[in-house]
């Protein structure tokens, strides 16, 4: 009999781990209140902190750089907790050799074509950083930046709120943008991910979370064995730089099928254009559900031999599913095993790649006077 959440974190507590429980006294004063520790210091000597938050049996780490996710720990169904993040125990590797691990994304998720675009009538060139394209934002993004974290307790909530701020200019874009994003623990246990942002030009902004998961465990292996859903019946193909040729196409009768869930692993080396070109999948589906005022479930990943559950919420109109095709055994995590290609998976919640050359994409232009707001929601089960 598949346990529920509530049984499976009551019975790690009652085994001696360290949960917060759903119910417990913590709960009622909405939990402890996040940890500060040193995690290291930048060539410069500037001070990068960790943040370690825990809430209805869900444990989370933050650095201060990049506002990476450091680790995210769940229990299986027998109440036996792993990190199902991949990253790196120390800084320097964050700082030299990460593929975005955990980090938040910024200005731009994801790649806008020759770092270039039209806006208002005027060209900017942006920091190209993937062969000719701009990628997350340019060489230095959001996720090489340190973040100023405030931590609260609200209710029976506890979460960090992290703030940073682009000049006018940064990686070629325009406006100063002033950014503020919320890693919210709930007493349900799941982690929510709340985006604001406000600029002093006309700009673009597509703000994202890329945390690589293994819902078996951080170093366990292939994740191809997952099962995954997407509520999605079109997506995005790219040319050969990855670039959405601006085609929304149906995923009926094809490799990019996830309506129903099915293993990762059964259509990934199906010799289709696509995938061949991607190595694997790295594209935006086209979610069914468009933009709404507010979250809605989109997405659904399910580890069988764990029983490890996530399911993803948001009111964005896009999904980027990146199947850790890059990942080649150079880089290794806190695990002490190195990453392979397949290791793990990133599940980006955005706007569409090249919005800004694509008049057909949903825009994602923001003007001074308005707010940029963006809502993503992990809820874990087993």
């Amino acid at each position: 009999m598949e346990l529920n959440r509530r049984t499976v974190i009551a019975g790690a507590a009652a085994a001696g781990v360290a949960a917060t429980t759903l119910g417990g006294t913590a709960h009622a004063t909405g939990g402890r209140k996040p940890v500060k520790t040193l995690f290291g210091k930048l060539a410069d000597g500037t001070k990068v902190y960790s943040w370690s938050l825990e809430n209805g049996g869900t444990r989370l780490k933050v650095l201060s750089w990049g506002g990476v996710v450091q680790s995210l720990e769940i229990p299986d169904r027998r109440g036996r907790y792993a990190n199902v993040s991949a990253g790196f125990d120390n800084l320097e590797d964050y700082v030299a050799k990460t593929p975005y691990f955990g980090a938040l994304i910024g200005r731009y998720g994801n790649r806008i074509g020759k770092g270039k675009f039209t806006l208002d009538g005027k060209d900017y060139q942006l920091s190209v950083n993937d062969g000719e394209q701009s990628l997350h934002g340019g060489t230095q993004g959001f996720d090489k930046r340190v973040w100023d974290v405030e931590p609260f307790v609200k209710g029976s909530d506890v979460g960090l709120h992290l703030y940073y701020t682009s000049v006018d200019g940064e990686m070629g874009y325009p406006g100063t943008l002033k950014t503020k994003v919320t890693y919210t623990l709930t007493r349900r246990g799941e982690w929510r991910i709340d985006y604001e942002a406000t600029t002093s030009k006309a700009t673009v902004v597509n703000l994202t979370s890329h945390v690589y998961f293994n819902l078996a465990g951080e170093g366990s292996g292939t994740i191809e064995d997952h099962e995954l859903q997407i509520a999605a019946s079109r997506y995005t193909p790219t040319d050969a730089g990855l670039i959405p040729t601006g085609e929304l196409a149906k995923v009926a009768g094809t490799p990019f099928d996830f309506r129903k869930a099915k293993p990762i692993g059964r259509d990934i080396r199906v010799s289709h254009p696509q995938l061949v070109t991607a190595k694997g999948f790295d594209h935006n589906w086209v979610l069914d559900k468009g933009i709404t005022a507010r979250p809605e479930h989109v997405a659904t990943l399910r580890d069988p031999a764990s029983g490890r559950t996530m399911k993803i919420a948001t009111n964005e109109p896009g999904l980027q599913f990146y199947s850790g095709n890059f990942l080649d055994g150079t880089l290794t995590g806190p695990s002490g095993r190195t990453y392979r290609q397949g290791d793990a998976l990133c599940l980006e919640t955005q706007h569409f790649p090249d919005s800004p050359n694509k008049p057909k994409f949903p825009s994602t232009v923001l003007r001074p006077g308005q707010t940029y707001r963006t809502t993503t929601i992990h809820t874990f089960g087993c």
